[in-house]
């Protein structure tokens, strides 16, 4: 019966230990899904704004090639920037975007720079400054039958 007795006492000793490590589970299941919230939320926002600048200086290089293959009588520097500001627009970049577009030696170059503001966390905990700054120059066949 002492035996018993023991058993029993383990036994209710198990359950109030096992009673005080109840919980554990649900609180790291809700940090882990809090983590995920704010990386998904992070993600939705500065994703778009990484893809329009990647489009916009995919569109800066076409410009610079298609200003190389213009012919030499038009306002080529002029049109090319014309195009670049009507690209920005459809890209949503800021309105004081810095677009530069100059002619050395036979070579068009287009530089745009500018910042964006994304909002990383929530409730405006966080906002990074997207900064974008990039030169465009023609490479290929057209640069060197230009030069």
């Amino acid at each position: 019966m002492d035996f018993c007795v023991r058993g029993v006492y383990r036994n209710k000793k198990r359950m109030n230990e096992q009673n005080c490590e109840r919980g554990g589970a649900s609180v790291k299941f809700l940090i882990v899904i809090i983590a995920l919230y704010l990386m998904a939320n992070a993600a939705y926002h500065y994703i778009p704004v990484a893809y329009e600048a990647q489009d916009f200086k995919q569109e800066m290089e076409t410009a610079v090639v298609q200003a190389m293959a213009m012919p030499g009588t038009t306002d080529t520097v002029g049109l090319t920037k014309l195009k670049l500001q009507r690209v920005a627009l459809a890209n949503n970049v800021p309105h004081n975007v810095f677009i530069e577009v100059k002619q050395t030696n036979g070579i068009y170059q287009a530089r745009a720079a500018y910042t964006k503001e994304v909002k990383m966390l929530p409730f405006g905990l966080y906002d990074y400054m997207y900064v974008f700054d990039h030169t465009a120059t023609p490479t290929g066949f057209l640069v060197k039958s230009k030069t």
